[in-house]
């Protein structure tokens, strides 16, 4: 099949476009009001964009409460969703008022951060500590902006458990992290495979 995605008109009971960028890892975002109050959201539009300097960034469709806190305050961080937080991490996305704390409402810890003032999840395994570098409202190839913004973070502190070290190296099996696919379903990440670049 064939279907031009600015008609949409692919005729299928849901947007394939989801099911074949996969799988996507999550950016599990804390942020913090200028009040104080405590966010927490996953985002499946995530990744790593750069590593000199080390930047990730997130898609928000819409100006929710993560990027007014982080245009306001200047920082998050983005913690690693795991199997074991699948649904710690799903709580955390009820659609609710900027001002409920979505630590509480999904029980779990704030953990004070060392370079940036927002906290990070205190039961996942890994979190980045950003500082809020650019955000850049998303056009379409005729130049209109639409209703998404990327929102980009200089990571400039990084905590791992050191469970989750294995002689040296994350061991991606042992923290089992989970992706966002199309639908509503998920994969976890508990196998591993290796190839070597091919030599020029």
């Amino acid at each position: 099949m064939f279907y031009d995605p600015r008609e949409n008109d692919h005729g299928l009971p849901h947007d394939p476009f989801y099911s074949l960028v996969l799988p996507r890892p999550i950016g599990w975002i804390s942020s913090l009001s200028p009040s104080g109050v405590r966010n927490l959201a996953p985002y499946s539009f995530f990744n790593a964009f750069s590593t000199n300097p080390y930047v990730v960034g997130f898609s928000s469709t819409g100006r929710k409460d993560s990027l007014a806190n982080i245009e306001a305050t200047g920082a998050f961080v983005c913690n690693l969703a795991t199997d074991a937080l699948r649904e710690s991490m799903n709580a955390s996305s009820a659609v609710v008022g900027p001002e409920v704390d979505e630590f509480e409402l999904a029980g779990l810890t704030p953990v004070a951060s060392q370079n940036v003032p927002v906290p990070r999840v205190g039961e996942s395994p890994a979190a980045l500590e950003c500082i809020h570098t650019q955000t850049i409202p998303i056009a379409d190839a005729e130049g209109k902006r639409q209703k998404a913004f990327l929102v980009l973070g200089e990571v400039v502190g990084i905590h791992i458990d050191e469970a989750a070290l294995k002689d040296g190296r994350v061991d991606v099996e042992r923290i089992r992290p989970i992706a966002r696919l199309g639908y509503q379903d998920y994969a976890v990440v508990d196998r591993v495979f290796s190839m070597k670049r091919p030599s020029a």
